[in-house]
């Protein structure tokens, strides 16, 4: 899926039953490490990746054949069901995982910025955190950045709840509430921690909604991230190196390099880009008339 608001789906084959493991031995001896994991069970295949095969034969379950949909922008949240998971690479869900890491108690998701600065206003002792189309909000804390989180560090943010408002990612989660079973959010940062939740939950479908830049048009980090999902949970073919080559001599990225826009910072990609740096994952819950991001370990 590269165009905007374009779906594709990719659903688990199956292998034949006599290529599987028949006995209870065979399948406690386990598999070589490939990117397909066959079980013993006729007509059944699971798909990982090779770091998550040991998860998997721990757990000693087997998936449903699964169905993954690739989506994208504003339109892909609003239709996004099952498990839907929002991308965003630069910045939103890579702001989160961090905030959290640093110790925030709690993060409130707000799409509407005049609703969100009122909230500052009524709670002076709330951290205001984002941006308008990439320009802070005025009278916000910090902008949408993830090298401004990690300098200020823990004491910081320690015990303390966090307003969180983007024009991509908090507007995409905002929005896939409406019909998806369970909504996540991720980055490459927690990326492996959510294709191993999903495998645990074994949905029958999960929808990838890459943000795309401002939610209105695809951006290739988001879509990358989307592929690496895609990777880790169903073994399809993922090069690092052409990711890193696709994502940061586009234009989605060249804007922070060059430096010129204050609220942009050159840092921002190099945090933004690191895979895996944590094993939680980011779920959204509405309780009364919020949105609260729920961090599961």
């Amino acid at each position: 899926m590269k165009g905007e608001n374009s779906t594709s789906s990719a659903l688990s084959p199956r292998i034949p039953s006599e290529a599987l493991p028949q006995t209870d031995e065979a399948f406690a001896a386990g598999s070589p490490k490939l990117g397909v994991i066959p079980f013993r069970r006729t007509n059944v295949q699971i798909f990982a990746c090779e770091d998550c095969q040991e998860l998997l034969f721990e757990r000693g379950s087997v998936l449903e054949e699964m169905e993954i949909l690739r989506t994208c922008c504003a339109q892909g949240a609003k239709e996004a069901s099952g498990i839907a998971v929002i991308i965003d690479v630069f910045r939103a869900f890579s702001c989160e995982p961090l905030l959290f890491h640093f110790g925030a108690r709690k993060i409130i998701l707000e799409s509407d910025p005049a609703k969100a600065t009122a909230l500052k206003r009524t709670y002076p002792e709330y951290l205001l955190v984002g941006e308008v189309n990439e320009v802070p909000i005025e009278g916000a804390d910090l902008g949408n950045s993830p090298s401004e989180i990690v300098l200020k560090g823990e004491t910081y943010f320690k015990d303390k709840i966090v307003v969180h408002r983007t024009t991509a990612g908090v507007t995409g989660a905002t929005a896939a509430l409406a019909k998806a079973q369970e909504v996540l959010l991720t980055s490459f940062l927690t990326a492996k921690a959510v294709a191993g939740y999903i495998m645990k939950k074994n949905p029958l479908r999960v929808t990838l909604v890459a943000m795309g830049e401002r939610a209105s048009k695809p951006a290739p980090e988001d879509e990358a991230c989307a592929d690496y999902l895609e990777h880790l949970l169903t073994g399809k073919a993922y090069d690092p190196v052409q990711t890193l080559k696709n994502i940061l001599f586009q234009p989605t990225a060249q804007k922070f390099i060059r430096g010129t826009k204050a609220y942009l910072p050159r840092e921002d990609p190099v945090f933004c880009l690191q895979r895996d740096l944590f094993d939680f994952v980011l779920t959204v819950r509405r309780e009364k008339e919020q949105l609260l991001v729920v961090k599961v370990e």
